[in-house]
């Protein structure tokens, strides 16, 4: 047996304020299996489309496209917990290996391990020198350090859920400053933020991931939490060497090829970006992002007809993604069909949490030659900055839609000198080609010092 997914852990306690422990002991026995080379485990946001629902587990198999189901349950009593698993042939749905656990909270992480391991004897995967050293090599963890980690990233898989999972992942480092997995998260929420355009570049997550590093350099999450964070620092160099790294150490983890292959994509590496996101798309199906992030590729590579064929599909997916309805506006405008990019984000504008996608609508009105509505929108980002971060960059696209070539420059530069965000866009973006050929333009382009 060669793939796995393991279903939403059972939360035996019952009680709605515990489901954060069971998603979390659900999620955290998936990384650890993830990290075994030979064996491909679905990832957690495909899995959890299962929770509480009642499938035939060869049905469930045959959609995820795996050979094996680990199911169980969990049941937290004060600082105990007990998991029980079981591993079942999905072909022929029969029980090959049943087992129970139960541990004080602060051997969590031993119990997860072993538990692993036990399931990778059982399917007859052999586990590499480096990687039975790995599973080896576990800490005791403060119970309620490890209660606050498993709370942040129960809100962090819940977007706009993030500033709590900031509280949390605070917390975690607060009851414990070595904990290396707290720090991380904290990295990646801060990046995340800065990625959706409701803060600058943040030097503070770079910081926290290099911590998380020098607490547990083995860490495949880690090395992607810096690659994510120096990429919106323009560090274009370390965020390629640490994905890489990522990849190395564990090659299952879905978010690092979603985000190198993102990264790719912002070089113009389209080729290798999409085995990238092909990549963690065979790992987590349903991933709304990782799907939404493929039609963004096919967008910078000016493929537009397949940008507008994967952000539909998206959709199916997770018809609330903003994300993806972001994109589909973004390729319609693309096409010159103006209509539906602007009713596309109208939508956007609904459903995303802040100000970015106002930008993208200002822009459709003025490729469609609406230019007094472009001009309205201008108006309410400019008053809108007054109260709350909006980044330069879009405001430089609305004016280029416009045809307002200076202003156009004057916004990029100053997404610049603030180290904006969404200047990483700046080689592939196709709404700014009117403006590539000025030398202003070129030089933006090379201070940026995107590699060659």
């Amino acid at each position: 047996m060669r793939s796995l997914a393991v279903l939403p852990l059972e939360n035996l306690s019952r009680d709605p304020e515990q489901e954060y422990f069971a998603e979390g002991l659900t999620e955290a026995l998936i990384t650890t299996l993830a990290k075994i080379g030979e064996l491909r485990v679905v990832s957690r946001t495909s899995i959890m489309q299962y929770k509480r629902v009642h499938k035939p587990l060869r049905e469930i198999a045959r959609e995820l496209e795996v050979d094996a189901i680990v199911e169980g349950t969990v049941l937290r009593a004060g600082d105990r917990v007990r998991i029980t698993a079981q591993l079942i042939d999905a072909a022929k749905e029969t029980h090959l290996w049943a087992e129970s656990y139960e541990r004080d909270l602060r051997d969590v992480l031993a119990l997860q391990s072993e538990a692993a391991q036990a399931i990778a004897r059982e399917i007859q995967v052999k586990l590499t020198p480096q990687e039975q050293a790995h599973m080896a090599r576990v800490r005791r963890v403060d119970p309620e350090a490890y209660e606050a980690y498993l709370k942040g990233r129960y809100h962090w898989n819940r977007r706009p859920g993030i500033r709590k999972s900031i509280e949390y992942f605070e917390q975690a480092i607060a009851k414990d400053p070595t904990y290396a997995a707290a720090y991380a998260g904290l990295a990646d929420c801060l990046s995340a933020l800065t990625a959706w355009g409701h803060v600058p570049g943040c030097v503070k997550a770079k910081e926290l991931a290099e911590r998380a590093l020098e607490l547990d350099h083995s860490s495949g999450e880690a090395h992607t939490s810096l690659a994510f964070a120096a990429m919106y620092d323009y560090d274009f160099l370390t965020a390629q060497r640490e994905f890489e790294r990522s990849i190395e150490l564990n090659p299952r983890y879905g978010t690092a090829h979603h985000l190198f292959g993102f990264y790719l994509g912002l070089m113009g590496r389209y080729e290798e970006a999409y085995t990238e996101l092909q990549r963690a798309i065979r790992l987590d199906p349903l991933s709304s992002l990782a799907n939404a992030l493929l039609g963004y590729i096919y967008l910078y590579a000016r493929r537009y007809d397949q940008a507008i064929e994967q952000f539909v599909k998206t959709l199916e997916l997770d018809p609330d993604s903003a994300f993806a309805q972001c994109g589909l506006g973004w390729a319609y405008r693309c096409k010159s069909l103006h209509e539906p990019a602007i009713a596309a984000l109208r939508k956007s504008v609904e459903l995303w949490h802040g100000p970015s996608p106002l930008s993208w609508l200002g822009e459709a009105y003025a490729a469609g030659g609406r230019r007094d509505e472009a001009h309205k929108v201008l108006e309410q980002l400019h008053e809108l900055s007054k109260q709350r971060y909006v980044t330069p960059y879009g405001l430089g696209r609305v004016y280029a839609a416009l045809g307002e070539k200076e202003e156009a420059l004057h916004w990029l530069e100053t997404a610049y000198c603030k180290r904006a965000e969404w200047m990483v866009l700046l080689k592939v973006d196709p709404c700014l080609d009117d403006l590539r050929p000025d030398p202003r333009f070129q030089d933006l382009l090379r201070r940026m010092n995107f590699p060659p």
